[in-house]
């Protein structure tokens, strides 16, 4: 069992910056690739971003494809999205995932997740 806790949603005005983190227990070694998704209120759960154990693989939505960027830090066992000129649209409660395959952009391949943590842009 991994356990994924996020940490460092908040409100911002749209074109700034905020960084959330996702910090990850338990047997980790069991979900190698580490991931960011999201939702929107009345939307289904997208995928935002992943990356895999060694940092050099990762992924993106072509929505954050050249804002967002994600990277861990395997001896905190924690991963980062930074994100930056954020949008309206980008508000959503973004989640931390655990998985196996770090260019699948399928939640259902995702098998441990965090509680998520509200990030809301104000235009």
């Amino acid at each position: 069992q991994v356990q994924l806790v996020e940490s460092g949603g908040g409100l911002v005005q749209a074109g700034a910056s905020l960084r959330l983190s996702c910090a990850a227990s338990g047997r980790t070694f069991s979900t190698p690739v580490l991931g960011w998704f999201r939702q929107a209120p009345g939307k289904e759960r997208e995928f935002v971003a992943s990356i895999d154990f060694s940092g050099g693989s990762t992924n993106y939505a072509d929505s954050v494809k050249g804002r967002f960027a994600i990277s861990r830090d395997n001896v905190k066992n924690t991963v980062t999205l930074q994100m930056n000129s954020v949008k309206p649209e980008d508000t959503a409660v973004y989640f931390c995932a655990g998985g196996r395959f770090v260019y699948s952009s399928s939640a259902n391949t995702y098998s441990s997740w965090g509680q998520g943590t509200q990030v809301t842009v104000a235009s």
